[in-house]
């Protein structure tokens, strides 16, 4: 009964899906977006190459495709590129092996929730967009 359910209402629900995975990533990138130059700054902190590229990347990466996504506009690829962006960014803004006490177990959990993020994206790479989209 449930099986039925859900296959009944699956297009909605990977609808939901690629509302709820877009939901950080809209709005982190506005945050970009709306305080570049601060964005810049912490970017340079943590020693991503090229500071205000890597703001520009991230803001084109977060918000823009973040939209795209959300509207279902190329989205395997997108949900590729945000697997490989998530990763990136795991890697560089949550490095918890560096740190200690109380910092390292908060990065340690956002590290890890960025992989659990990167596991829905792989899934909503294989199933598509659903009949909801503006070009799969």
């Amino acid at each position: 009964m449930l099986n039925d359910l859900i296959r009944g209402q699956s297009d909605v629900l990977i609808l939901l899906a690629r509302l709820l995975l877009m939901a950080l990533f809209l709005a982190t990138g506005w945050k970009k977006l709306t305080n570049f130059s601060a964005t810049a700054a912490y970017m340079a902190s943590t020693g991503a190459p090229l500071p205000s590229l890597s703001t520009a990347v991230a803001i084109a990466v977060e918000f823009f495709a973040g939209i795209a996504l959300v509207l279902g506009v190329l989205t395997r690829p997108l949900a590729l590129l945000y697997v490989v962006f998530t990763f990136a960014t795991a890697l560089l803004g949550h490095r918890f092996w560096t740190l200690s006490g109380a910092e390292r177990e908060a990065n340690k959990i956002n590290f890890l929730k960025n992989l659990s993020i990167m596991g829905g994206l792989l899934l909503l790479a294989i199933t598509g967009p659903g009949k909801y989209a503006l070009w799969p």
